[in-house]
């Protein structure tokens, strides 16, 4: 039993509802917002995320929208990146308590530039920089195209080659790396006949610079593959662990770069495959043949 003025165990609380609010995607609001409540493990929370609040029209119908909870047992936790004045400031007239990162960080930038910025909505993740736009479309067909190895061909235009025994997250992997981030990256599949020796695959073998080893936990393989293939040997802890341990071998072979995928979201793995390739760039003198552009910190 919980005592007087004592808070109730966290199971017993009702969830905080938290609003996501956007003249564009959401996408941003929702990425800087779940970074800040990722830190509260033991709060539940609701999150509903209101995009493409256009007008000031809408913008009150959103703020009446958000008021409502107010009423409600928990009050609501609101964050907001919308970029016109206009409907940024209709938003923050919301009795809920509002974190406006645009508001909150553009005028810093400004004064440190000397010079204001548009304040337009859909600069991000719009079709605004057409050429970033087509890029990362580029970059989602040639993962496509080459996911599990279905395509070998065109290899060579690959700015990263993620190779894996299967179900070790490639796929997810090498989707996120081309929508975020406009990278092309092929995914090659590690099955028995290429686990036999330490030698890579011949379709990889003249990119090596580019192949980046993901591995995972026999238990962590073993239970997803079940899920596809339940009973076989397939998903059986000792096929797993043959894989795991010859693929192992074969990064090490070749010194590869390698990521163990098992307790690491997508995004973590992501940015593990940025930083790696960053710094074997910056680490390099002589030119590569192979530029990577996309995904790295440029001028424009």
């Amino acid at each position: 039993m919980t005592g007087a003025g004592a808070a109730p165990p966290p199971g017993d609380q009702e969830p905080v509802p938290v609003f996501f609010l956007s003249d564009s995607t959401g996408i941003s609001a929702e990425t800087m917002g779940n970074a800040l409540l990722i830190q509260f493990p033991d709060v539940h929370f609701e999150r509903t995320t209101i995009p493409f609040i256009a007008s000031v029209e809408q913008a009150r119908e959103v703020v009446a929208q958000v008021d409502a909870a107010m009423d409600g047992p928990v009050a609501p936790l609101v964050f907001t990146t919308a970029a016109v004045d206009e409907v940024r400031e209709e938003l923050l007239k919301t009795r809920a308590p509002i974190i406006d990162f645009f508001g909150l960080h553009m005028k810093s930038v400004e004064e440190q530039l000397g010079a204001r910025g548009l304040h337009e909505a859909r600069r991000l993740h719009g079709v605004g920089d057409v050429r970033r736009y087509n890029d990362r479309m580029a970059a989602i067909e040639f993962a496509i195209e080459h996911d599990d190895g279905l395509g070998t061909r065109g290899l060579d235009r690959a700015d990263v080659v993620l190779l894996a025994p299967s179900r070790c997250g490639k796929t997810p992997t090498a989707m996120y790396l081309a929508l975020q981030h406009g990278l092309f990256v092929a995914n090659y599949p590690l099955v028995d006949e290429d686990l036999e020796t330490t030698d890579l695959p011949a379709p990889v073998r003249d990119i090596a610079a580019r192949c980046f080893g993901l591995t995972t936990t026999v238990a962590r393989l073993s239970r997803v593959r079940q899920e596809r293939r339940p009973d076989s040997r397939y998903a059986s802890e000792e096929q797993c662990r043959f894989e795991l341990r010859r693929a192992t071998a074969m990064y090490q072979m070749h010194s590869l770069p390698m990521v163990d995928t098992s307790a690491a979201s997508v995004e973590e793995i992501a940015t593990v495959v940025i930083q790696t390739l960053a710094r074997q760039r910056r680490g390099s003198r002589a030119p590569s043949g192979h530029d990577l552009p996309r995904g790295r910190t440029t001028r424009s």
